[in-house]
């Protein structure tokens, strides 16, 4: 009998922390919206950020300060896949790309993802990374 893919709900807060008018409620992210949140926060959580879990995030921050050039963009991306890979999974990856944007001395960066347990398209995250203190 083969494996059959169960549907899952997933629900997550919202980093606003503000409260829905007809509830009271803290506002919730679901599905594709949390994932996405949870991508994200991955990437921009910097090790020993995350009380309790000090291994938690990627290392992305530290190699923001390297020269905006391939070799960079390349550590990012596996920094990038190594994180959701031990960090996120919900998500299955399709292709991480990290290019480097030298009039914004910044990275451009691409993730494109499944979403284990859903039926739905993959998804795409787009966003830019720069040094910043």
């Amino acid at each position: 009998m083969p494996a059959q893919r169960v549907s899952k709900s997933f629900k997550d807060l919202s980093m606003s922390f503000k409260f829905n008018p007809l509830s009271g409620d803290l506002i919730t992210l679901k599905n594709e919206n949390a994932i996405a949140r949870a991508v994200r926060n991955i990437v921009s959580t910097t090790p020993g950020e995350k009380f309790f879990d000090p291994d938690f995030g990627s290392s992305v921050s530290e190699i923001l300060f390297e020269n905006v050039d391939d070799i960079t963009a390349v550590s990012i991306e596996d920094e990038i896949k190594s994180s959701l890979k031990n960090y996120e999974p919900r998500v299955e990856l399709i292709d991480v790309n990290v290019e480097p944007n030298f009039d914004e001395n910044q990275f451009d960066v691409t993730i494109s993802y499944r979403i284990v347990g859903i039926d739905i398209p993959p998804s795409q995250l787009e966003f830019a990374l720069l040094p910043s203190r």
